[in-house]
C-alpha cells in the first residue's frame, strides 16, 4: 500500500510518500481503507522533534471504511463506515490502509462525509476535554477563547456556544468573519488588541497553542475561575505547569491540558456533528502523495482550521 512514512534524510519535510507492506487486523483490531484523513498539532509537533510514531506513519484522525476484521472484534463489520481516533494507538493514518484496536474506533453517520468525519475527532475532542472537564462550562458563562480560528479554537467556538455560553473569540483580522460564523458573539483582532488592553471579566479563558501572558489572563478571570492552556511547544507547556503553579495559589487557577482519548467524548463529538450542532472548518484538503506538502503549509501558514489528507475521492 501507500503511506506516507518518517524520513530524516527526506528534503521534503522529513516525509517520504511509498511503498509499505499492507497490515494484517490482529483478533481485536480492525483493518480500515482510509479515504480522508487530517493533521493535528500532535503529529506537527512529533514531527518537528524528529519523534515519529513506532510505524513511522502519523496520522491520528481517519474516516474510512472496514475492510477486515479480527477474530474478536463484535462491533463491527466489514463494509461499516468508521471514524478513529488513532493517538493511543499508534497513529498511521497517513496511508492506504490502517490497523488500530476496535476502541479507537466508532461508527460514521450518514449525515457526515468522510471529509468532514476525519476533521472531528482529536481537535474536537480536545476543545470538549478543555471546556466541559477543566473549564466547567456552565450556561451564561463568559468565555474568551484565544486562537480562535484553527482547528481546536473553530470547534472551542462552536462547543461553548453548545453549552450556552457567551462567547469572545480572539484571532487575526483574516479570521474574524470565520470566528463569527462558528458562533462567536465577539471578536477581537489580536494584532490590534492586546489581551493587556481588554476590559473583560471572564468565567474561561481558554488559550490555544501560543505563548500568552500568565499574568495578565489571570487578571482578566472572575474568582474562582480557570485560565486552560491548550496544546502548545514543550516550552509553552513547561511554562504554563510552572510559573502557573506559582500564579494558581488563591482561587484562580491557571492549568493545562492535553486531550486523552476518549471513545465517549468521540461519539458524543460524533453525534453533535451529525446533528448539525458543530461543524468542521476545513482549510484545505491535500492528496496522500502531497502530505509533505500539507505540513509545509501549516509551517508557514495560520491555516483557517483542518488541513485534510484526501486519500479517496467520495461518490
Amino acid at each position: 500500500m501507500k503511506a506516507v512514512i518518517f524520513d530524516k534524510k527526506s528534503s521534503s519535510e522529513k516525509l517520504s510518500y511509498c511503498d509499505v507492506e499492507k497490515p494484517a487486523p490482529a483478533e481485536n483490531e480492525l483493518l480500515v481503507q482510509v479515504y480522508a484523513a487530517s493533521i493535528n498539532a500532535a503529529d506537527y509537533r512529533m514531527l518537528q522533534l524528529g519523534f515519529p510514531p513506532k510505524n513511522k506513519i502519523f496520522g491520528a484522525d481517519v474516516a474510512g471504511i472496514v475492510e477486515s476484521v479480527g477474530k474478536n472484534v463484535k462491533d463491527f463489520k466489514p463494509g461499516d463506515s468508521v471514524i478513529g481516533e488513532l493517538s493511543d494507538a499508534g497513529f498511521g493514518g497517513f496511508a492506504e490502509y490502517v490497523c488500530a484496536s476496535e476502541k479507537a474506533f466508532v461508527h460514521k453517520p450518514e449525515e457526515l462525509s468522510f471529509k468532514h468525519a476525519a476533521a472531528l475527532p482529536l481537535a474536537a475532542t480536545t476543545a470538549l476535554q478543555a471546556l466541559r472537564n477543566k473549564g466547567n462550562i456552565a450556561q451564561g458563562s463568559q468565555v474568551l477563547i484565544i486562537g480562535s480560528s484553527g482547528g481546536v479554537g473553530s470547534y472551542a467556538v462552536q462547543i461553548a456556544k453548545y453549552y450556552g455560553a457567551m462567547v469572545t473569540g480572539m484571532c487575526s483580522a483574516k479570521n474574524e468573519e470565520q470566528t463569527r460564523l462558528m458562533g462567536a458573539d465577539q471578536v477581537i483582532d489580536y494584532n490590534k488588541v492586546k489581551l493587556s488592553q481588554i476590559d473583560g471579566n471572564y468565567d474561561l479563558i481558554v488559550g490555544i497553542n501560543g505563548s500568552y501572558s500568565l499574568r495578565t489572563c489571570k487578571k482578566l478571570l472572575k474568582p474562582n475561575r480557570n485560565y486552560i492552556m491548550v496544546g502548545g511547544t514543550f516550552s509553552h507547556i513547561f511554562k504554563t505547569i510552572v510559573v502557573g503553579w506559582m500564579l494558581s495559589f488563591g482561587s484562580k487557577k491557571i492549568v493545562s491540558i492535553t486531550a486523552k482519548s476518549n471513545i465517549d467524548d468521540l461519539k458524543f463529538i460524533v453525534q453533535l456533528a451529525s446533528e448539525g450542532k458543530i461543524k468542521p472548518a476545513i482549510d484545505r484538503s491535500f492528496s496522500l502523495s502531497d502530505t509533505a506538502e500539507a505540513f509545509q503549509y501549516i509551517r508557514e501558514k495560520h491555516a483557517k482550521g483542518k488541513v485534510i489528507i484526501k486519500i479517496i475521492n467520495e461518490l
